[in-house]
Order: structure tokens, then sequence, then C-alpha cells
């Protein structure tokens, strides 16, 4: 039986997936780097793919879901362009990395997860952990927080078939959401934009998320008319 790393070697390898993986791919923003070599990404990945946990691609978590390459969750970090000072709303809480990576570079962050399990387990992790800038909402996340609204930064971790109006309405002025737009196999990540009236969708990289499923969204029948 293989034994379990050492936390040493857990951190080298957090240590080479930010070289080799994400800063010679041209993320470079110090904050971010800082977030993720500070995260560690073997505690969110179910133990039957703790081995993979650095490596360069998505992982299962349960429940037809997934954690996010380690790329794609830095990519998307950086055009988000979080501050301290910054109140954040992430859609799809996961097992709750992306949300502490979110969490070590906002004042709050405001996750919202469709499946309850989830939910539940990722707040457990993050409390494990000491991140206490967390509140965790269980529900559509397509419609947002709007009794919290508005907030500075919107990050969407599953493809929606369109940018959700409701979430657009919760950016404040000055705000900016990343979102994967497109079919069910292939989106692109969009940076939305809102000053005052105006607000500006700008494409950027070609992903593949799993759906965002909400009333302004993908429907649950999309998921069964794939099954």
């Amino acid at each position: 039986m293989t034994s379990e790393p050492s936390n040493d070697e857990w951190l080298r390898r957090r240590h080479a997936m930010v070289e080799d993986q994400i800063r010679v791919r041209g993320v470079r923003g110090v904050r971010v780097l800082d977030a993720l070599l500070r995260t560690p990404r073997e505690l969110f990945v179910p133990p039957s793919h703790r081995a993979q946990a650095y490596e360069d691609r998505a992982l299962p978590v349960g429940q037809g879901q997934t954690i996010s390459q380690p790329f794609m969750v830095a990519y998307m970090t950086e055009n988000l362009d979080v501050r301290p000072e910054h109140s954040v709303l992430e859609i799809g809480t996961g097992t709750g990395y992306q949300t502490a990576v979110l969490a070590v570079l906002a004042a709050r962050v405001f996750t919202v997860e469709r499946l309850s399990d989830l939910q539940v387990s990722a707040a457990q992790r993050l409390a494990e952990l000491g991140i206490a800038n967390v509140q965790f909402h269980n529900g559509d996340g397509s419609l947002g927080l709007p009794e919290h609204a508005p907030f500075d930064r919107i990050m969407v971790t599953a493809g929606a078939p369109r940018v959700p109006h409701a979430l657009v309405d919760q950016l404040a002025d000055g705000g900016r959401m990343i979102v994967p737009v497109g079919a069910s196999l292939e989106q692109t990540i969009v940076v939305v934009a809102r000053i005052g009236a105006r607000v500006t969708e700008m494409p950027m990289l070609a992903c593949r998320f799993v759906k965002l499923i909400g009333q302004d969204a993908w429907s649950a029948a999309d998921i069964a008319d794939e099954t």
C-alpha cells in the first residue's frame, strides 16, 4: 500500500503546480499565486483521487461534479481581479477549493451550492482550515443572493447557456463577473463588466465545465436528456 505523502511533499507538489502549470502559462499575479500556495488542494479532493490532486486536470468529486483544473482556477481568479476590500459571490461551491482561494483574496465570500451534501462538507472543510470570512448557502445559484447584493465580484464555476441576467443585476457599479458560457460540451470564459447602466461582455478562453442548473440557466431536464 502506498503511504500518504508527507506535508513537505504536498507543499513541494503545490509549488511545482504553481511554477510548472500556472506561472509559465501567463498567470503571474502575486496575490493569486500566493493564495494557491496557501490552499492545500489535496484536502479538497476525494481520497480516491488525492494522489492526482496537483495534476493539470479536473477531477471527479462525486454527484456528477468536478474540481476544476488548477490552471483554470488560477486563470479565472486572476481575471476576476479580486481586491482585499471586495465582497465576492461564488456560484458553485463544490468541494470548496475555489471558495478557499477567493477567501484569501477578498474581505467576504458568499457561496451558493445546489447540492446540499457538497455544501455541508465544504463548509466543514473550510471551518477546519480556520477560514471564517465565507457564508455558505444552499440553493439555485443562477439566481444569486439578491439579499446580500450588490457584489464587487461574481465567480461562476459551472457552464451557463448565456450570461445569467439575475447575476448581472447583482453586480455593483464597477463590478466584474467571470462565467463560462456556451453549449453543454464546450464553453468560453466570459468576463462581464458593469459601469453604471452599461454592461460589457468579453470572451476569453475556451473551457469545459459541468452545467449550471437553475431557473436562469440549464434546467434539470437538460441533464436528464443526456443520461
